[in-house]
C-alpha cells in the first residue's frame, strides 16, 4: 500500500508541520517568560538571601555577606537566562511560522 502524495501535497503536510511546531515554540516560550522566572522558590530563595546578608551584616561576618551577595548575583544570573531562554523560544516559534507561510506560498495550487 502506498500513500499517493505530490510535491504540493508534501509541501502542505510539511507546512503544516512547522506551523504546529512553531506554534508550540511560541507557547513553550509564553510559558517560560511568564512562569519560569520568576518562580516562587526563587522568589523565597532571594527573600532568605536578603535576611541572610542583613545577619551577616549585623553580626560583622564578611564571609557571610559575600557568599549572601554571590548567591543574589547568581540568582539575577537564572532570571536573566530564564527570560533569554523565553525569547528565544518566541522568536524561534515565529520564524517557524513565517517559514511555513513561505512554504504555503511556494505551493503550485492549480495542481492541487
Amino acid at each position: 500500500m502506498t500513500i499517493p502524495l505530490n510535491l504540493s501535497d508534501f509541501q502542505i503536510v510539511i507546512a503544516v508541520a512547522v506551523f504546529i511546531l512553531g506554534c508550540m515554540c511560541v507557547l513553550l516560550g509564553a510559558f517560560v517568560l511568564i512562569g519560569r522566572g520568576y518562580s516562587s522558590d526563587v522568589k523565597m530563595l532571594a527573600a532568605h538571601t536578603a535576611r541572610l546578608g542583613q545577619k551577616g551584616l549585623a553580626e560583622e561576618v564578611t564571609g557571610l555577606v559575600n557568599s549572601a551577595s554571590a548567591l543574589v548575583a547568581s540568582l539575577n544570573d537564572l532570571v536573566r537566562t530564564s527570560n533569554g531562554t523565553g525569547a528565544f523560544l518566541i522568536t524561534l516559534g515565529l520564524m517557524m511560522i513565517g517559514a511555513a507561510y513561505w512554504i504555503l506560498t511556494q505551493v503550485n495550487w492549480a495542481t492541487v
